[in-house]
């Protein structure tokens, strides 16, 4: 099974592993508040503040509009309680990826949120018991239920995924819709995988899924779910207001963390003047080096769009268009390998979601992540990171797992 019952679950006090969601998403994307199995909600009292807005998506039927501050819903045992932005983060991440699968629609995405709602209260969860590396990738907890991770407390030794897929909110809502696009097809079964799904209760299609030793509480959770996707989500179908053929608008994203898991990187080269490595030249170093080992995944510092993903210049780029403040926001991740790099151009991404490899392509001296930070877009002038990270909320605390034992230009 992918989850087992859920007694508890404790945050995670430690700052370098603390995960910090500001404001809001730009077409997906990720409690402070605890929840036990007996605890959710409907009702309705939506608190609304200038969030994103999130655009049609291809192939699917829904899309996400304004993301509120907080939504008051109650169980269908009469249970009242209220998510918090973090936790509708997560809920239009699921919504934005069930839009996105075909076959999954307005009643798919409804027992995801039953799933999610059960299993985490619509959080992300490591596991450091069990995994004590999950709490390296972005979480807003950790969990002790065997050995379960994320959202949905799925397990890595039932064939899910590996801890660091598992720690990617996007990857999970994909594995929990399955079908033959699905991450896990064809084992374990995702959603689309169950014979017969959409002629089930809606509480029992969700244990068909989860395979919970307590298979008759998803449903207490249902009129929550249908709150959120009232809340939420709108027909694809003429709910854009964007005029046809005109490029999408990039929506505001509200949560921007550090492009590397803490405890992988060391910083090998500042932003700023300095005497480049290979030329040995004086030269102006437009972002940050950050020195890991090849492989390790590199994170969206924010919700966006990808508009570059590709070999550049013989260098593996990928770039990210966002909206911060109102303001575009550009941000650059360089030298992946060309099999390193998971995102394709038009593609929506999250913050924390992994979108590449380190790798040490073009100019480039040793496997590292080279960041830029563009406030304005991709022409204005960058800015340095590591402080324009740190006053957005994002931990640029690092304990180095070999500091000093790589270079990088």
């Amino acid at each position: 099974m992918c989850c087992g019952s859920r007694s508890s679950a404790t945050r995670s006090t430690d700052p370098r592993r603390r995960v910090v969601w500001k404001k809001i998403a730009v077409g997906v994307a990720a409690c402070v508040l605890m929840f036990g199995p007996a605890t959710v909600l409907l009702g309705v009292a939506v608190v609304m503040s200038p969030a994103a807005q999130y655009q049609c998506l291809p192939g699917g039927g829904l899309t996400v509009g304004q993301v509120p501050d907080s939504l008051t819903a109650t169980t269908s045992d009469g249970v009242t309680i209220t998510l918090d932005k973090a936790q509708l983060t997560h809920a239009a991440m699921i919504i934005t990826v069930g839009g996105q699968t075909s076959g999954v629609g307005k009643q798919g995405v409804t027992v995801a949120l039953m799933a999610a709602l059960t299993e985490s209260s619509l959080r992300m969860l490591s596991n450091t018991g069990t995994y004590p590396d999950s709490a390296n990738y972005p979480h807003d907890g950790n969990g002790g239920d065997h050995d379960s991770l994320g959202m949905f407390q799925m397990r890595p030794q039932s064939g899910w995924g590996t801890v660091a897929q598992l720690m990617d909110p996007s990857y999970q809502a994909k594995a929990f819709f399955g079908g033959p696009s699905g991450p896990n097809y064809p084992s374990p079964r995702g959603l689309l995988d169950i014979p017969g799904w959409q002629q089930m209760s809606d509480g029992w299609a969700a244990q068909s899924v989860e395979v919970s030793a307590y298979p008759d509480r998803y449903a207490r959770y249902q009129p929550v779910a249908e709150a959120i996707v009232a809340a939420l989500a709108q027909p694809a179908s003429g709910s854009s207001s964007q005029p046809s053929g005109s490029a999408p608008s990039v929506p505001e994203t509200t949560r921007i963390v550090f492009p590397l898991p803490a405890g992988t990187w060391t910083e090998s080269s500042p932003f700023g003047s300095r005497t480049d490595p290979i030329t040995g030249q004086p030269d102006f170093h437009p972002g940050v080096d950050l020195a890991a080992p090849a492989g390790t995944p590199i994170l969206a510092a924010t919700d966006g769009r990808v508009v570059v993903a590709g070999m550049v210049d013989g260098t593996g780029t990928i770039k990210i268009l966002a909206t911060v403040g109102g303001q575009a926001l550009s941000t650059t991740y360089l030298h992946m390998y060309p099999d390193g790099i998971n995102v394709t151009v038009g593609e929506e991404v999250s913050a924390g979601q992994q979108i590449g490899e380190v790798g040490s392509t073009g100019h480039s001296t040793g496997p590292h992540l080279h960041f830029e930070v563009h406030p304005g877009g991709p022409d204005a002038d960058p800015v340095d990171p590591m402080p324009w990270l740190s006053s957005h909320g994002a931990d640029t605390e690092n304990v180095p797992t070999s500091p000093g034992c790589m270079t990088s230009a």
